[in-house]
């Protein structure tokens, strides 16, 4: 029997990343759901790391996704800042170590200039359109986004509609968000 089959799972997470007009916005909604119950609606999932360098969103397992935070942290510092090669690093490690290799999270992080998709499987994904996304609702901000790119020049204000239309649609997603904002001058 798998934990997922002793328990509800926890879940509700949307965390959504557009970079556009010179900007990278990460969002993310604050509800924590086990089954059918909400256990907390202002959950903080999105950061900054490396001296206000980086940000980062999880989707997944809080514990897990704060292991990887630290492991990101400490690949940057090692990498000198350097987020392609700090995202590679971490991503080895994460499918090769047998520890790492157990954690449930996926992880969306962005500098002033490049935005990736970190997943346990060892991929890193660039988005090819600006707009990636990932948690429960991820595909429901993930198109609302994309709908929305040609209409909406300011990435913040994209990336707030495209979490509203989330929030309507999926029950694991609310409107309590944390929004970080990195401008290409920052």
């Amino acid at each position: 029997m798998t934990q997922t089959d002793k328990a509800p799972g926890w879940r509700g997470t949307t965390i959504l990343g557009v970079r556009k007009g010179g900007k990278f916005v990460l969002a993310g909604d604050g509800q924590v759901s086990v089954g059918p119950t909400i256990m907390k609606g202002n959950a903080r999932k999105v950061r900054r790391l490396a001296g206000g360098k980086v940000v980062a969103g999880f989707a997944g397992a809080t514990a897990d996704a704060f292991a990887l935070f630290e492991r990101l942290e400490s690949k940057l510092e090692k990498h000198s800042g350097h987020l392609a090669r700090a995202c590679v690093e971490l991503a080895k490690d994460w499918r090769t170590d047998r520890y790492l290799r157990r954690l449930d999270a996926m992880l969306i992080v962005g500098d002033k200039d490049v935005t990736y998709l970190i997943t346990g499987a060892g991929d890193v994904l660039e988005p090819e359109d600006g707009v990636v996304a990932v948690g429960s609702g991820g595909n429901f901000a993930l198109s609302a986004a994309r709908a929305l790119m040609e209409y909406e020049e300011d990435a913040e204000t994209l990336a707030r509609k495209a979490m509203a239309i989330a929030a309507r649609i999926c029950v694991y997603t609310n409107d309590q968000l944390t929004i970080e904002v990195m401008e290409a001058d920052d």
